[in-house]
Parts: C-alpha cells; sequence; structure tokens
C-alpha cells in the first residue's frame, strides 16, 4: 500500500464521522504516521508505506473518527510560530489567542502573571520574545501545569518559568508588570453546542465555569488592581460579545482604563485594563 493510497482508503471514515476538512486531516496524520514534515508528504506519496507507518497511520485515523483533534493525535499545535506540545489535560491553543500575545507585545514588561496558563502558550511565547522577562503561570491542574513545564523545555524558558498549582488569585505576591489570562469564558448554555472535537476532548474547567461564563472575571478582576507595578497592564481573553459586561467588572474593581481589541477575524476579543 502506498501513501496515496492509504489517504483513499481513510476518506470515507473520516467523513462518515462528519470531518468538515477530511483530506486535510487525512494528510496531517499520514504525514505525523510516517514521522515526515506535511510539507514533504506528496513527494512521498507513491512511495510504498512502511508497516509501521501503516499502523501508526490506522491507529490516528481510528482516534479522529471518534472527533479527537487532530492537534492531540499529533500531540503538537503551532502558535505564534512554535509548537506547542498538548494533551486533552489542555485547550488546544487557538489563533483568536494570538492577538492577546500581540497586543502584549506593544509594551515590553520584565515580569509576568498568566493565570490560568494550560499548556503555557500565552505566558512561554512572551517569554520567548522577552529574553530578559520572567514569569510566574498559575493553574489548578498538575495535569495541565505538567504540560505547560514540558513546553517551557522545548522553548528553552523553564528556568525563567515558575509554574505552579494555584487557585487564580490565591497566594500570589505581586508586583507584575503584565498580567494575562485567557480564563474559562464559555456560557453553559454555548458549552453544549460546541463541536465534539471541543465538547468533548478538551478540559471543560478550561471551557467554562457554567452560568453566564463570566465567574473567572469576577473572582480574578478584584484582586488583580493590589499585584499590579506602577504602569501595569491586564490583558484578557474575552469571548464574543462580553466586552460590556467585562469592562462593568473590571470598571467596579477599581480600573480606570478599560478598552477592547478585536482578534484577527476582527470580533472583540482582548480586553485591555489599567488603574491609571
Amino acid at each position: 500500500m502506498t501513501g496515496a493510497q492509504a489517504l483513499q482508503a481513510a476518506l470515507p471514515r473520516l467523513k462518515a464521522a462528519g470531518i468538515v476538512a477530511p483530506m486535510g486531516d487525512a494528510r496531517r496524520l499520514l504525514a505525523h504516521a510516517m514521522q515526515v514534515p506535511p510539507g514533504r508528504l506528496t513527494l512521498l506519496l507513491h512511495d510504498p508505506l512502511p508497516e509501521t507507518a501503516q499502523t501508526r497511520f490506522e491507529a490516528a485515523i481510528a482516534a479522529r473518527a471518534t472527533r479527537q483533534p487532530v492537534s492531540q493525535i499529533t500531540g503538537t499545535r503551532a502558535f505564534f510560530g512554535r509548537d506547542f506540545h498538548v494533551t486533552p489535560d489542555v485547550l488546544d491553543p487557538r489563533p483568536e489567542t494570538e492577538a492577546l500575545v500581540l497586543a502584549a507585545l506593544d509594551r515590553p514588561a520584565a515580569r509576568l502573571l498568566d493565570l490560568g496558563t494550560g499548556s503555557g502558550c500565552i505566558l512561554l511565547t512572551l517569554l520567548a520574545e522577552w529574553p530578559k522577562a520572567t514569569g510566574l503561570g498559575i493553574d489548578a491542574s498538575e495535569a495541565a501545569l505538567a504540560v505547560a513545564a514540558r513546553n517551557a523545555r522545548a522553548l528553552g524558558v523553564r528556568d525563567r518559568a515558575d509554574l505552579r498549582k494555584g487557585d487564580w488569585l490565591t497566594g500570589v505576591a505581586g508586583p507584575f508588570d503584565l498580567i494575562v489570562s485567557n480564563p474559562p469564558y464559555i456560557t453553559e448554555a454555548d458549552h453544549a453546542t460546541l463541536s465534539p472535537e471541543v465538547r468533548d476532548w478538551e478540559p471543560r474547567g478550561a471551557l467554562t465555569p457554567g452560568g453566564d461564563g463570566l465567574d473567572a472575571y469576577r473572582r480574578i478582576l478584584p484582586g488583580v488592581p493590589a499585584l499590579l507595578a506602577e504602569g501595569g497592564r491586564v490583558l484578557l481573553e474575552i469571548g464574543v460579545g462580553q466586552e460590556d459586561d467585562v469592562g462593568r467588572i473590571a470598571r467596579d474593581a477599581g480600573f480606570a482604563r478599560v478598552a477592547c481589541l478585536p482578534d484577527l477575524d476582527g470580533r472583540g476579543r482582548v480586553m485591555t485594563l489599567s488603574c491609571g
């Protein structure tokens, strides 16, 4: 069997499972199974597929047919030009979160705090971009922190990333020049409508706090001003349509400057907050 034949055999299974882009997913999984860069796959499609690669590809297609995300099957997701290890214990880094990173890079910071760090994609990207910065990443999940630690080592920033288990701001001491967070913000009702890849395979607690989706902001924002250095900023990812509610919570917490920045699709996505 050649790689091309393996692809054609896999397509009906992925289509039957409701996969939106079966050929693209199959090609990524075949490249993973063959342990070659995706860009080289076309050159190798008509070569005989080694038995070990056939076995890996069969397992990958079977997993994808259950709607497990491709990134979890391959173990890797690209974010801001770097590869991050991902597992079912962390959110899959998404392009809209890159808008938060871009906003952060507008102004250098020396000491960072990332609340709900997950894979570490925000904190570790910023540390990689700012070689002299240090950061603290907090997460309630030890499994997520293990993923973040692996990513920190892979990116060469482990000695500048302090990763701790915690409950939001409990026990955290400032000051910080920049505080970032992509907290759970999906409403309980919207969570039920998510694609199976997200709803069934990503950690529920990192997606939704239940109810109206705003509980994390209510927990975080009142305590944040006391942790900011003079001139410090807060950047929060929010859900579409949440800017007014989160802005109100921020103003009630004492933030004088509140603005909402768009993501790459032009939707309000990043709240930027400061006290003066």
